[in-house]
């Protein structure tokens, strides 16, 4: 079987070689500056003996950030199950007590939209686009040097890295990184990791409000304009009630008749929409009511497909979910989250497998589809194995790494759970592909790096890359 899986990663390097056919992506909504922090015992004691005398740690987990407390609060509680979580820092007391107590190692390109403008563009799309609700000479510079990366200067579309628009803020996220192993000391009790993972912290006002360049919405509007995709992120961070008083729903509801006006004037696009961990449950069923239903695209990973599921009533399942997380029942929740928005994919990214669930049932396009992922697989162990996307000529360090053991038993198992529908165990495991009456179903089991340097914006650059590198 790995034997098998390693002739289907063969083709990566040819998939990368044909991004240069597409004329034009578009990534929106969210660019900010990443302030990135290595947790450590030490550093952890630290920030604790530093909270003002009032806070404790075991106040019941907020989900946001109003007070230094609920920061570390927030830390502990991804660090203790190994998972990704963002909460945002909604006091600006908080977000200074985090620029005083904690710090950074170093500065990088943050933000789903940032990220993935400038993966797309060092992966050789010919012109990317991408949305900042802040471009200043800070974010400026963390933009790659290429000039088919355009962004607005608020009146057109010129390359990212030269802009400084008058007056503009820089938006800085803190990214706490811990690895598996590591231990935190909290109250006498030993916290161990069991699996390196992130936990960010969030202060930025503009994305709160999801602030729309409105030149840049201009420019996307013109029917020159190569435009074949549009990567949309960043509707996590909205807040329920703006700082203008208006309804986060409303700003939803407008920002999306922008879209749909790029669409409109590319009737061929096809819209992606990355789900990411939405803490406000309203702002969550907005985005399922109102953006869901009417993309093209849907990208997810484990918690945020449990997110979902409890939206669209399925709160058995995603129990069920939460609790087992595994290939075959992480599998039925993707298919039902399918069902419900009908989109034409729908990809699950967890952790050791792919999974795509599509109304395609042609067998080429399904392999194209194999390919994509395997080239974002690749690209995600070359970015988890040297920290960086940003060095074109290493872009395939991850290429004829070995497939990951346990990814294995995970196809093993999908296989067994889809044999009821009739598919072949053995051929679904050497392929990865099913097709079935009502959709199908193609999976990948991933490459893993044992000690990753950086795992910031991993689930946008595997939803990206998999979704472009299918259309070529």
């Amino acid at each position: 079987m790995i034997e098998a899986w390693k002739e289907n990663y063969a083709n990566v390097p040819k998939t990368l070689e044909r991004l240069k056919d597409i004329k034009g992506v578009a990534s929106v909504f969210n660019a900010n500056i990443d302030a990135i922090v290595q947790v450590n015992a030490d550093r952890f004691k630290s920030w604790a003996s530093a909270l003002p005398q009032e806070s404790s740690l075991e106040d019941p987990l907020a989900k946001v950030i109003h007070h230094p407390k609920d920061a570390l609060q927030g830390l502990l509680n991804g660090f203790s199950k190994g998972i990704a979580q963002e909460w945002l820092v909604q006091d600006e007391a908080a977000f200074i007590w985090l620029q005083q107590q904690v710090g950074y190692d170093k500065l990088q390109m943050g933000g789903q939209g940032g990220i993935i403008s400038n993966v797309m563009s060092v992966a050789g799309i010919p012109a990317v686009y991408v949305h900042t609700a802040s471009h200043d000479k800070l974010q400026a510079g963390l933009f790659l040097k290429n000039d088919s990366l355009m962004a607005s200067d608020g009146d057109r579309l010129k390359p990212a890295h030269t802009i400084s628009r008058k007056g503009d803020i820089s938006l800085i996220h803190w990214i706490f990184e811990f690895k598996k192993g590591q231990t935190l000391e909290v109250n006498g009790e030993t916290l161990t990791c069991p699996k390196s993972n992130r936990f960010i912290a969030t202060f930025d006002p503009l994305n709160f409000d999801l602030h729309l360049d409105q030149a840049f919405s201009d420019s996307l509007k013109s029917k020159e304009l190569g435009l074949d995709v549009v990567l949309m992120s960043g509707f996590h961070m909205l807040s329920e009630k703006l700082s203008d008083g208006n309804s986060g729903k409303e700003r939803l509801n407008d920002v999306w008749n922008e879209v749909k006006a790029w669409k409109d004037a590319h009737p061929k696009v096809m819209v992606h929409l990355e789900f990411a961990s939405t803490q406000n449950l309203n702002i969550r069923r907005s985005i399922a009511e109102t953006i869901a239903p009417e993309v093209e695209s849907i990208g997810l990973n484990e918690q945020e497909l449990i997110d979902i599921l409890e939206i669209i009533g399925l709160g058995a399942l995603a129990e069920k979910c939460r609790v087992t997380m595994n290939a075959p029942i992480l599998t039925d929740g993707t298919i039902e989250v399918f069902h419900s928005f009908k989109p034409y994919r729908c990809q699950l990214h967890m952790f050791g497998l792919y999974l795509t669930i599509t109304q395609e049932s042609d067998l080429n396009k399904l392999i194209a589809m194999r390919e994509g992922m395997a080239l974002a697989a690749t690209l995600a162990a070359t970015k988890a194995g040297t920290g960086t996307l940003e060095d074109k000529e290493n872009l395939l360090h991850g290429h004829g790494q070995s497939i990951w053991g346990p990814a294995v038993e995970e196809m093993k198992a999908l296989a067994k759970h889809l044999v009821p529908l009739g598919v072949s165990p053995q051929e679904f495991q050497k392929e990865g592909i099913a097709i079935l009456p009502e959709y199908s179903l193609v999976a990948l089991p991933t490459i893993l790096v044992e000690k990753p340097v950086s795992l910031v914006g991993m689930g946008d650059t595997i939803s990206s890359l998999s979704l472009v590198g299918s259309l070529v």
